[in-house]
């Protein structure tokens, strides 16, 4: 150790398979690693890339004993308002719970921590149930999403 500088080290490119943080969406991997790089750096512009123009998000609201939804255009100004209103976001994907034989339908379980100061912390534990297409730049979108969260 003498003679070793902390401040002086090599940068690790060996980030993910690909190398890269950012997918290309042609997969469904590279549709949740895209995913988890929104949250994680809070990054509306790639979170923007993984919804459909159609776009539809849907979730129980218990209180009232109703399905909510909204399209994308709120989808976009509610996800933004929760990027700018928390300190850190820790998204955990789980195992893929079902799956269609051409992917267009996908239940997979997540683990959400919302940070919103060292005093105020949400975990979120549920499944997100997805359809999926394909658009003609053969980049995996989701079209329609339906919370399936304890929150």
């Amino acid at each position: 150790m003498l003679g070793c500088n902390p401040f002086n080290y090599e940068l690790d490119n060996s980030i993910g398979d690909s190398g890269n943080l950012i997918s290309d969406q042609k997969n469904i991997d590279g549709l949740f690693q895209n995913f988890l790089y929104a949250y994680t750096f809070k990054d509306t512009l790639i979170y923007g890339q993984l919804l459909e123009r159609n776009y539809n998000f849907v979730y129980r609201d218990y209180d009232l004993g109703v399905d909510v939804s909204w399209g994308r255009d709120e989808d976009m100004r509610v996800t933004n308002g929760l990027f700018k209103n928390s300190q850190r976001l820790d998204l955990i994907w789980n195992n893929i719970v079902a799956i269609t034989e051409d992917s267009s339908n996908i239940i997979r379980g997540f683990n959400l921590t919302v940070t919103f100061n060292p005093t105020s912390v949400i975990f979120i534990d549920g499944r997100v149930n997805l359809d999926l297409i394909k658009t003609d730049e053969d980049k995996w979108k989701i079209s329609r999403w339906v919370d399936e969260s304890n929150f």
